[in-house]
This record gives structure tokens, C-alpha cells and sequence, in this order.
């Protein structure tokens, strides 16, 4: 189904009643038909008997309304999952006010923001489902004061509201933002001004603009565009049709009217350079990156100066295999500020599908020319498989230079090719070569924990400071046992070419804030008792330099938990049914 399609689709649903499920099930029976036509027409089945590929440009799942808010009558808790392996430690960021883990509730596409005044203040936000049993999903966060040791999760932005595709970034004095997708395709921005412990919602409902899938950036640097916040989308949108690019003038409260973003660019995100200029990158019939040079000068409309199309990643975004319903990767596109030989470097990085595979890799892309031409594409993951899923890569570019990627991997997968690890690899020369790849995370299996959709979201992110990266990422390393599976949790872990239990860095020089109300700080909670994993032997691969894989011996994730008083349920709203709010005219 194309996106004209799925606008139709938008206006008809939004029509109807959620009171008529009869209507509405019929309303979506012509995408429930492209569907079993894709699955008809793939003889080519992914590896292992997963699902069939798909391209995110002809057929896709949108985030809409389909599912009630789930009734729940008790809140069963358990140990939160604190995941050692090697020198790398995951530490579960979704967890009740004891600072336990919440049986039966769901999570994914988490993105993270740091303070870059103090690295121990970070927030993530994500897709929040109270209940596996209803897709139903609100803006769920959760904040951390010690540098991702303890997290405190205090609920969802908007209580009942329907509300996905979580981004969330910061200023250079600390503020962070978080832009919010409604299933009318419209949006909100919030702003905190304490490390994320508190969200202020910027305008009405529905007034950001924006759609599915959105993403911004904040311009930081000291020229005329300081502060400005701009943002793109992919098609099927507020205002209506075409890929689209808004802009912000007054920190995220109001935007401007959207303009189309020649070239098309969807599935990516977007930069400024420290010369204020704007990049956007993403695929629409060829991977492109686009510019604006005055997008910084706000008396003037927007315009996109300069277009690069056509350029090789070494094969196409794809959705499905490993994640059924959902992307196996977005591209990113982030921009080297470091002042040094490599400022203003534009680099980006996806997981793509190489021409005749049916698995995907991580490739990076770099130009050292503002963005005319683009170096060849670059593979990261070293183990040279090309039967293996190296899915959900994303990078950010550290304020040095460094270059830290991360991605899931399901290389040292023998039994189904689906069980994943979080791997990373670093690069200090602007990415010509690139660290031996190092499994950070022990191995989950992302096909369980499905909140009544199949997927483990559609991406996770990192940000980078000068000695490593923070992390934030879905994984089922808790065990439910009265549904006999594991279940989607957020995860943050730090990472770093000396390893991953680094000291917090200290904070770089920025702008001294200007005075703004604070809402004083809320201890984090420290949980009586954690869930560790005790290492069973299994096999792994150590790469070299060559990518040739050799066996060794790591650990998977046995759950054991500590003896523990009775946990008490976190307190919290439950979701009230609502009729489906009716898109802004």
C-alpha cells in the first residue's frame, strides 16, 4: 500500500466511530490485502523460516489506532534485569517506582538524550504499552540521575492518549526535548528543564505538525539559527501528502508550514553542520542527502540548495525477517563537529539489504565535501556472514570525532538465526577503519514479547560523548512465566573502546543556561533487589581484523533473582478507554 493510500485510510478511520468495529475492520481490509498478496508473492523467505522481506516504500505499517486501551487489574512485579556481559553491563530502564520490573507491560523504540552540561543526567523516552494483550501505546520515559545506574520511570506523558514514535534530543545548556507522534499523524513537543524528571507540553494537542515517521534536530551552534528545532517526515503526515520538512524558530513551541523536501528522503534523520547549514539523509527511490543553507535565517523560507542522489550504501532499506511488521533498520545521519581536520565530516549509516541477500549489513557512507559526493560504502560488521542479521544500526559522532555504532547481530545465533546480540565498534579516522566488532549485550530473542504487533519497534539510538556512548535499546531478557516468554524491555549500557564500565565524563565547556523554573529534583529510587544473569557457556565469535570469525566461549543470560521483600505495584493512571480523537482539520 502507498502512502497516498494510507492517508485515505487515515481520513476514512479517523471518521469512524471506535464504537463501529465492524466498519473499521472493513475500512482496513484493503491493506489487510496488499498484505497477503506481499506474503503470496514472497518465494524468497528469509532465513530460518522467518518472515517474509518487505519495502518500506510500497508496503508498511502505520502507527494508528487499532487496539483499546488494554483493562488491567493488578500489576504483577518481579526483579528488574541488571545484564552483565564481559566489562559491558545493561541495566533495565523500565521499572516501577521500587525500581522493579513490570510484568506483562511492553516497550521499545527507545531514544535517548544526555545533558551535555552533566553526563550523569539522561532521559529516554519510548513506545509505552501497558499490556501485551493491546498495541494500544503511550509516550512512556524514564530518567536517570547517576549515569544509568538507577532509573526512575515516573509513567506516560498523556495518560489514555494514544502517542508513538518517540524522539528525543538536547540543547547545549541541558534542556531536553521530546517530540511525540498522535495516531492522527500529527504531534506534540515537550520540554523539560530537569534532566527529563518532568515533561511540559509545548502547545495544544495536534500542534507540532510532523508525522509517521518523524525525527528532529536542534541547530547548536552559535550562529543565526541557534535554537531553532526542525524536523522531516515520511509521507503520511498532519498536513496531508508528500515528504516533509517543518521548522521551529521558538524552541519546538510553534512550527511553520511544512514544505516538501526534494529528492524525497524517508526513513532517516537529519544534522546541521557547525556553519548552520541543514542536512537530511534518508532512502526514497536512491539514498539522498539534501542541504539548506538558510533554514538558520528566519525571515526566509526554506529551501533545499543542493540535492545528492544516487548515493551507494550497498543495498536498500527492507522491513520484515528478523522484525516482521517493522523495519529492519533507518538510516542516520550525523555531521562531525569537532573543530579538527574532520569537522563538518557528514557521515551516515544504515542496515541495508545487499542486493541478493536476504539478511542485511552495516554500512557507513562519509563526505568530506559538504555532502557532493559520498565515499563507497563501508561494512562494519566484520564477521563476513552473509546468512546473518546485522539489523537496527544506528552511530553517533562523539564531540572529538570518535565514531561509536552499535547494532543488534545475530551472528553467534546456531539454533534459529533470530537470538541477537547488541555488538559495537568505534572509529577514530573518520571511518576508514573501523574496531574488531564486540558483542556488548548478552543474546535475546526479539520475536518474543510481542505487544499484539510484530516487532521489536523500529529503532534504537545513542549518543556519544568524548570517552564512549550511552545506549539505549529493546531486548527480552526478563522471563514471564505465566505467558511461558520473555518479554520487550528498555535497556541503557554504556560503551566505549576501553570498555564498558568507564567513569561519567566530565562535561565539556557550553553557554552557561539562562535562569528557567526547575521542578526540584526526585531522588532516584534505589531497588531493594535485582534479577543478574548467571553465564552458561555458548558459543560466540571473536573477529579480527580479517572478519573471520573465531569460536570462543561467552555467556547467555540465565535469569537468577535475589530474595527479595514483596514488591509493591507501582502506582500509576490506568489507561482509560477513549473514543479515537478525530484528526486536526
Amino acid at each position: 500500500m502507498n502512502r497516498f493510500d494510507r492517508q485515505n485510510m487515515k481520513k476514512n478511520l479517523s471518521a469512524v466511530s471506535s464504537h463501529q468495529p465492524q466498519v473499521r475492520a472493513a475500512m482496513r481490509m484493503p491493506y489487510q490485502l496488499s498484505a497477503v498478496m506481499l506474503i503470496s508473492l514472497a518465494t524468497l523467505a528469509t532465513a530460518s523460516g522467518q518472515a517474509p522481506l518487505w519495502n518500506p516504500h510500497i508496503n508498511r505499517q502505520v502507527e494508528k489506532y487499532d487496539n483499546p486501551p488494554a483493562l488491567i487489574y493488578r500489576l504483577d512485579t518481579s526483579p528488574r534485569i541488571i545484564s552483565p556481559h564481559g566489562v559491558f553491563t545493561s541495566f533495565q530502564v523500565n521499572v516501577d517506582a521500587n525500581g522493579n520490573n513490570i510484568v506483562g507491560d511492553a516497550a521499545n523504540e527507545c531514544t535517548i538524550t544526555v545533558d551535555p552540561t552533566n553526563g550523569s543526567r539522561m532521559a529516554i523516552g519510548w513506545r509505552q504499552f501497558d499490556s501485551v494483550t493491546s498495541n494500544f501505546r503511550q509516550g512512556g520515559w524514564g530518567y536517570t540521575t547517576d549515569g544509568g545506574f538507577h532509573w526512575t520511570f515516573p509513567g506516560v506523558l498523556e495518560p489514555g492518549v494514544f502517542r508513538s514514535d518517540p524522539v528525543t534530543d538536547s540543547n547545549e545548556t541541558g534542556t531536553f526535548f521530546y517530540l511525540s507522534l498522535l495516531q492522527t499523524f500529527c504531534e506534540n513537543m515537550y520540554r523539560s528543564t530537569n534532566g527529563g524528571q518532568s515533561w511540559t507540553q509545548l502547545q495544544p494537542e495536534s500542534l507540532a505538525g510532523g508525522g509517521d515517521k518523524q525525527w528532529f534536530t536542534i541547530d547548536k551552534t552559535g550562529g543565526p539559527g541557534h535554537g531553532f528545532q526542525y524536523q522531516s517526515s515520511d509521507g503520511a503526515n498532519c498536513s496531508g501528502s508528500g515528504i516533509q520538512f517543518q521548522r521551529s524558530t521558538d524552541g519546538g513551541i510553534t512550527w511553520q508550514a511544512p514544505i516538501i523536501i526534494p529528492a524525497g528522503p524517508t526513513d532517516g534523520t537529519l544534522d546541521v553542520d557547525t556553519n548552520g547549514n541543514l542536512f537530511i539523509g534518508g532512502e526514497g527511490n536512491t539514498f539522498s542527502c539534501v542541504r539548506s543553507s538558510n533554514a538558520q535565517i528566519g525571515g526566509q523560507t526554506p529551501i533545499f540548495d543542493h540535492i545528492t542522489q544516487n548515493i551507494n550504501m550497498g543495498g536498500d532499506l527492507s522491513g520484515g525477517g528478523i522484525n516482521p511488521a517493522g523495519l529492519d533498520g533507518m538510516l542516520f545521519l550525523a555531521i562531525d563537529r569537532s573543530g579538527g581536520p574532520t569537522n563538518n565530516n557528514i557521515y551516515m549509516l544504515a542496515s541495508v539489504l545487499p542486493s541478493g541477500r536476504n539478511t542485511t549489513d552495516v554500512m557507513f557512507v562519509r563526505s568530506t565535501d559538504g555532502g557532493l559526493t559520498f565515499s563507497a560504502p563501508h561494512r562494519i560488521n566484520d564477521d563476513g556472514l552473509t546468512n546473518k542479521w546485522h539489523w537496527f544500526g544506528t552511530f553517533s559522532v562523539a564531540p572529538n570525532g570518535r565514531l561509536d555504532a552499535v547494532w543488534y547481530d545475530s551472528r553467534n545465533s546456531v539454533a534459529n538465526n533470530t537470538d541477537s546480540q547488541l555488538f559495537y565498534s568505534w572509529s577514530t579516522d573518520a571511518g576508514v577503519t573501523w574496531a574488531p566488532n564486540v558483542a556488548v549485550s548478552n543474546a535475546f530473542n526479539p520475536s518474543e514479547g510481542y505487544p499484539n504487533q510484530n516487532k521489536i519497534g523500529d529503532y534504537i539510538t545513542i549518543v556519544s560523548d568524548n570517552t564512549g556512548g550511552n545506549v539505549a535499546y529493546s531486548a527480552t531478557f526478563n522471563f514471564n512465566p505465566s505467558r511461558g516468554q520473555h518479554e520487550e524491555d528498555i535497556y541503557y549500557v554504556r560503551v566505549s573502546p576501553s570498555g564498558g564500565s568507564t567513569p561519567t565524563p566530565t562535561p565539556t565547556a557550553s553557554p552557561t543556561p539562562t535562569a528557567t523554573a526547575t521542578a526540584s529534583a526526585t531522588p532516584t529510587l534505589t531497588p531493594t533487589a535485582t534479577a543478574t544473569f548467571t553465564p552458561t557457556a555458548t558459543a560466540t565469535a571473536t573477529t579480527t581484523a580479517s572478519a573471520t570469525a573465531t569460536p570462543t566461549a561467552t555467556s547467555t543470560p540465565s535469569a537468577t533473582a535475589t530474595p527479595r521483600p514483596t514488591p509493591t505495584p507501582r502506582a500509576g493512571p490506568t489507561p482509560r478507554a477513549r473514543p479515537t480523537p478525530r484528526p486536526r482539520p
